[in-house]
């Protein structure tokens, strides 16, 4: 089998980035378990935002967080509202998404830093975000943020709110996580 692989032909190596000060910086692949969560994540937000006729979800998306091509940034997933890009309205075919999102959402892997996440934090609400969730795997939890300073931690046993962006929006973090609570 691995006389298989070895013959194979190289496949391209895609790579996802951002803009921060106007340079290119690589955003290294997340784990598996990181994927999952995101991905996990999706699968409950989308179908709730689209039947309610809420906005969009998306995932991996660049966002163009100023007027100029400075800072893109690329949350693991992200809300835009229909408030901030109507419904059914195209998006463009573009390199980066030129509309802030209501909600931009990072989960935590192995190569962030907290000052890295600290400053994506204080980007994205600078850009016009409403809300930013960092979602923390290895201890079960989600930081909710309504500003830089204003933050709710959230842990198994606890429900992650939609409100006041995704109204009636409700998340058990055990189920997100795969955890029982005990109950």
């Amino acid at each position: 089998m691995s006389d298989l692989i070895a013959q194979a032909p190289a496949l391209e190596r895609i790579d996802l980035f951002e803009v921060v000060d106007g340079r290119v910086v690589e955003k290294p692949p997340m784990g598996a378990l990181e994927v999952f969560l995101a991905s996990s994540l999706m699968r409950w937000l989308a179908p709730f935002v689209d039947e309610a006729h809420l906005g969009c979800v998306v995932q991996e998306m660049l966002f163009l967080l100023e007027d100029s091509p400075e800072l893109k940034r690329r949350p693991d997933l992200a809300f835009v509202s229909a408030e901030r890009w109507p419904i059914g309205k195209r998006v463009p075919r573009t390199e980066a998404w030129d509309v802030i999102p209501d909600l931009a959402v990072e989960v935590i892997s192995q190569s962030n830093t907290a000052d890295e996440v600290a400053g994506k934090i204080e980007e994205y609400f600078h850009a016009g975000t409403r809300q930013v969730w960092v979602v923390y795997p290895v201890t079960s939890k989600v930081q909710v943020y309504e500003s830089p300073t204003q933050v709710k931690i959230l842990q198994v046993g606890d429900e992650l709110p939609g409100d006041p962006l995704i109204p009636g929006f409700r998340l058990p973090l055990s189920v997100l996580f795969g955890e029982e609570t005990g109950d």
